[in-house]
């Protein structure tokens, strides 16, 4: 089987999850025993000096096409009077159609993939050089993202133009549903989307896959002393997006509540105004070389996102390396993971702190906490770290003003043998024994 790979960008280094996913899907085809080519625009958002790179040897071709994808004032108000996508226009380039037109002339590929909506426009030059079927990986429900990114900004101008733009997103994007011939998506939940929007071919869910083997996981959280630490592409402005709502809203309350907690934000194109910030137990470091050392290097892994669709690779890797990950419902979307067994979960400022509390027990309690809880799991029986706001839920009668953290086991307790006893005596007794 010939595979040919097309991307919107570079998908190298493998930092960011849209690169992970392709980068690693594409080494897992070659060791299955297909052939696959890449063909990559390398945009000038995402600019990467590209050479012969031995990491990539698993692709038979690599080619790239230099793309100006950057967002330009006069399309952008021009596109304001048109019925197409801006969002998907800064994708369309001739000189990236006519290399796609030279690679499918030369070659008998079995299956063409797009790497996201935005190389869609391109289909016709499929249809017309090749025979080869088409297939969406699709990374997220795009219109989806931006339909969330519109509800979470505030009134004003800005709103207003996002809010124009996402309708004409939604609709290029359901349109181009007919004309694939395989859609793989990311997660369960973009797939069920994707089919109650309309698509009605084949479809299976290829979530993003990596080596357990490449993340050696370091379990003595507790030990350190406690630190959040973020990291993510910041010219995605879901993370932007999150964590500014993050600095505004939650860690001030944070700050004030535990003196010796510290936040440490790393990404990729780091704004300027976060490179400048000036916040005390704040620290920037923008891009860093080892993502892995610095999930490592901090207690808690945050991922503060309130919008956004397909799956956080950033969360996999947090967990893959043993790391608490505190995360919100959204960031979690798409991941089969629990609150208080395999993550934190907070959406509110309030439960955060909660949350950052529970993480702040003394490292021996915390230790016995989670042994009693791997001791009643390998004896069968259902149990969970839970936070104090939610053990005041369970049982209303606590005073939970000093609690920071208890474990829930819904199926366990005891009971006094001599009441036992009684009361089945009465009940036998009531029934006519």
């Amino acid at each position: 089987m010939q595979i040919l790979q097309i991307c919107k960008k570079y998908p190298y280094p493998p930092k960011d999850g849209e690169s992970v996913a392709i980068y690693n899907l594409a080494a897992s085809l070659q060791e299955a025993g297909a052939t696959v080519d890449l063909l990559a625009m390398n945009t000038s958002r995402h600019e990467m000096p590209v050479k012969e790179n031995p990491i990539l040897s698993f692709y038979r071709k690599v080619a790239t096409v230099p793309v100006d994808n950057h967002i330009k004032l006069i399309p952008a108000f021009l596109n304001l009077f048109s019925d197409s996508s801006y969002h998907v226009e800064r994708f369309v380039s001739s000189a990236f159609a006519q290399k796609l037109e030279a690679l499918l002339r030369h070659n008998d590929y079995t299956v063409v993939q797009l790497e996201t909506l935005y190389l869609a426009p391109y289909i016709p030059v499929i249809r017309q050089c090749s025979k080869a079927k088409i297939c969406l990986r699709a990374h997220n429900v795009e219109h989806e993202i931006w339909e969330r990114i519109v509800a979470n900004t505030p009134s004003g101008l800005r709103r207003r133009y996002l809010a124009h733009l996402t309708p004409k997103l939604k609709h290029y994007e359901v349109s181009q549903l007919a004309n694939y011939d395989l859609l793989a998506a990311i997660t369960q939940r973009d797939l069920d989307t994707y089919r109650q929007l309309g698509y009605t071919r084949s479809g299976l869910v290829v979530p993003v896959g990596f080596d357990p083997g490449a993340y050696e996981p370091l379990y003595h959280h507790y030990s350190h002393r406690l630190s959040i630490g973020f990291i993510g592409s910041l010219d995605w402005l879901p993370n932007l997006e999150g964590l500014d709502w993050f600095l505004r809203e939650v860690w001030p309350g944070l700050y004030a509540a535990c003196p010796d907690l510290e936040l440490h934000i790393a990404g990729r194109n780091t704004p300027d105004r976060l490179l400048a910030l000036d916040q005390d137990r704040v620290m920037v470091h923008g891009e860093v070389e080892d993502a892995q050392a610095f999930i490592k290097a901090h207690t808690i892994a945050l991922v503060p996102l309130r919008s956004g669709s397909g799956m956080r690779v950033k969360i996999l890797e947090a967990m893959a390396l043993g790391k608490v990950v505190l995360t919100t419902s959204m960031g979690l979307e798409g991941i089969p993971a629990r609150d208080g067994q395999e993550v934190l979960l907070a959406d509110e400022p309030a439960v955060f702190l909660e949350q950052i509390q529970f993480c702040r027990i003394a490292p021996d309690r915390l230790t016995h906490i989670k042994r009693q809880e791997a001791l009643a799991r390998a004896y069968g029986i259902a149990a969970s770290s839970i936070g104090a706001g939610e053990a005041k839920e369970r049982w209303p009668l606590m005073n939970a003003d000093d609690v920071l953290g208890a474990v829930w086991s819904p199926d366990d307790g005891r009971v006094s043998p001599s009441d036992v006893c009684a009361a089945l005596v009465k009940a036998a007794t009531g029934l006519g024994a």
